[in-house]
């Protein structure tokens, strides 16, 4: 259990920062991309959040369901996986496994992460995609975000804020201007 103090600025900021002091390289350089691709986003400022479950009160401020983001790999560390799934949702590798074709997935060493998406544990977000240069993470989303949400949560590759972004923005403007395909995936929600 988190026993550490949280707080989350009660003001929803339109766009980046007005003051990028305090700001790191990598949360910038995705203000950066967003707002040269014209994409809009709504930003909340917080403490760190480490988990889904530190995002309860963000999604109220924001008014959305922060997705769920899992960094995975197979055993031998050759095929990295981005899952973006509705954060009230469980997950099961044996589930997604099956419908990837993919044996025996779990969770990618923060080394992985932090070479391919420039990110660290509680900050995994689609967003870290815009550094996968040369695709090493294929995109799984699941069908729930994409029926079911207009909007989706993430972290600017940093976990001290979060954005809302259309999810038509994302498929339809952020990821071909990446150039990262995705696949979509259906996982049950009673597993």
């Amino acid at each position: 259990m988190n026993t550490a103090p949280f707080s989350i600025d009660p003001t929803l900021y339109q766009g980046r920062p007005a003051d990028p002091k305090n700001r790191l390289s990598k949360e910038l350089r995705t203000y950066d991309l967003l707002d040269r691709l014209g994409i809009s986003y709504l930003r909340a400022d917080h403490f760190p959040t480490a988990t889904i479950e530190d995002c309860h009160d963000i999604d109220k401020l924001l008014e959305i369901e922060i997705c769920k983001n899992l960094f995975l790999c197979n055993t031998q560390k050759t095929k990295f996986y981005l899952l973006m799934m509705p954060g009230s949702k469980k997950f099961k590798t044996a589930v997604l496994s099956r419908q990837i074709g993919s044996a025996r997935l779990s969770f990618a060493p923060e080394e992985y992460m932090e070479k391919y998406l420039d990110i660290t544990p509680g900050s995994v977000s689609v967003l870290g995609l815009m550094n996968d240069h040369q695709n090493q993470v294929q995109l799984l989303i699941d069908k729930s975000v994409i029926d079911h949400h207009e909007y989706i949560g993430c972290h600017p590759c940093i976990n001290t804020s979060s954005l809302k972004i259309r999810t038509r923005d994302l498929l339809d403007i952020f990821l071909p201007a990446i150039v990262h395909p995705y696949t979509l995936i259906d996982l049950p929600w009673d597993v």
